[in-house]
């Protein structure tokens, strides 16, 4: 019995683990949810914090708290918002809809901490929760989190990932080989151009993603339980957001309409859809790389991804791309969380979303996700790619389609001639063009010059 202590809510007693700094509403949340075992996230914590600190020092400037009792709020929920006290959110994923117990959570860790480390007594409902409800402070931490999680993570890994892969369009600006449409041998491109559009790809996808948040910025705090604003100082929700930008370094301000922030999640939903086409990127990319490392001997076998690790336990010396794989993983990952967002972005049921816990989590896993495979992509794959530079010649030379450059010169009709003779008979393009057009051999080497052709415009 020695391990356990006896704590009090509204509901009656309940037995809470004797070190835990939780009470009541917080152990009924884990007796009644035993799902995932899947606790919600640092990132979330960290914003629950940040929350309550800034709550904590509006109500005292507001004179609605006592100074003494602030103060001692603000630096326990800081410590809560900086991690040092993590073990003690155990609430699962899938609790109640609204993240009530997860709000409770930190009141009642905050009121502990600040109770035990100061003077005062604090309370967690009539203190630390003084103008919010859960209802408002969960889509506000949504909205938090993913800010923070999304500047400080997301947009610098987007542009590292960019740079090193210009860097390789600058390096491979000169090296042509067999462009590839329905994965058939199509017209040259450079690889520099290849990958040009993998950078194009990343830049959007951070362009997109940067689009967003400004609406992400904009916090529904103040509209307590309904949107109404009841039990929160008609200056809380501006002073609020004022004072958490100071803090945070980022432009938040309060939401235009709290009806919209409580009853819907439609920002988060919109930054996850952003999330999703960052992810569709990666995947193209992925299997890019997937292709032109295939083989070595009977694949494409353009390219080398840097060896990472033994790739079978039965094959000795197979090496698979093992980066890539990881990578499109998470890609399909977050595409299947941006699935869930989609369908718990539907359960606002009058003035309140009910899915607001399943929403904090797939975002900030997505963030998360994407955060950590451009690193892995740039550095482990992209970066340390080398080139078969005599693989990517010879299919050059021989690729019938090379005729494409003669359209001009001698007609559709018989450059397909040409282009199916040179296939049918395993020759070069440039053989046969000789053969069946009154070209001489200088005029079609040069304009059917592979690296010429990657300059675009019309040949001849």
């Amino acid at each position: 019995m020695a391990e356990y202590r006896t704590e009090k809510d509204s509901m009656g007693e309940l037995r809470v683990p004797a070190d835990a700094l939780y009470g009541a509403q917080t152990q009924r949340a884990v007796d009644n949810f035993p799902v995932s075992g899947i606790p919600m996230g640092r990132p979330f914590i960290r914003a629950l914090g940040l929350i309550k600190a800034t709550a904590a020092e509006v109500n005292r400037d507001l004179g609605l708290m006592d100074a003494a009792i602030a103060d001692a709020i603000v630096t326990a929920a800081l410590a809560v918002a900086e991690g040092a006290h993590d073990d003690h959110f155990p609430v699962d994923v899938f609790q109640t809809g609204s993240g009530t117990s997860s709000n409770m959570n930190a009141n009642e860790v905050i009121a502990h901490l600040a109770s035990r480390d100061s003077a005062q007594t604090v309370h967690a409902n009539d203190h630390v929760n003084m103008g919010q409800s859960s209802n408002d402070v969960i889509p506000t931490a949504i909205h938090v989190s993913a800010a923070l999680e999304t500047q400080e993570r997301l947009l610098p890994a987007l542009e590292h990932l960019e740079q090193t892969i210009e860097k390789r369009v600058s390096e491979l600006s000169e090296v042509a080989k067999t462009g590839r449409t329905h994965l058939m041998d199509a017209m040259p491109v450079t690889l520099g151009q290849e990958l040009s559009g993998w950078s194009a790809q990343i830049r959007q996808g951070r362009e997109r993603i940067s689009d967003t948040l400004p609406r992400v910025r904009a916090l529904p705090q103040g509209g307590t339980a309904v949107g109404t604003g009841i039990n929160a100082h008609p200056e809380f929700a501006g002073r609020f957001a004022n004072r958490l930008a100071d803090r945070t370094g980022l432009a938040f301000r309060p939401m235009d309409n709290t009806f919209l922030g409580l009853s819907s999640q439609d920002t988060a939903v919109e930054l996850s859809g952003q999330l999703r086409a960052l992810a569709v990127a990666y995947m193209k990319i992925a299997n890019d790389l997937r292709w032109m490392n295939s083989g070595p001997l009977a694949g494409l076998g353009e390219i080398a991804l840097p060896a990472l690790q033994p790739g079978s336990s039965i094959m000795p010396g197979k090496v698979n791309p093992v980066a890539p794989e990881s990578v499109a993983m998470v890609a399909a990952q977050v595409m299947g969380n941006d699935g869930a967002v989609a369908v718990a972005g539907q359960s606002g049921n009058f003035q309140l979303n009910v899915m607001l816990p399943l929403v904090a989590h797939n975002v900030l896993q997505s963030i998360e996700l994407l955060s950590n495979a451009a690193v892995l992509l740039a550095d482990s794959a992209i970066d340390g790619f080398t080139v078969n530079e005599e693989r990517l010649n010879d299919a050059l030379a021989r690729n019938p389609i090379l005729v494409t450059a003669l359209n001009s010169v001698i007609g559709y009709e018989l450059g397909a001639k040409v282009a199916k003779t040179a296939y049918a008979e395993g020759r070069s393009v440039l053989d046969v063009a000789e053969e069946m057009t009154d070209l001489d051999r200088a005029e079609l080497e040069r304009i059917m010059d592979p690296r010429a052709l990657t300059k675009g415009g019309i040949p001849g």
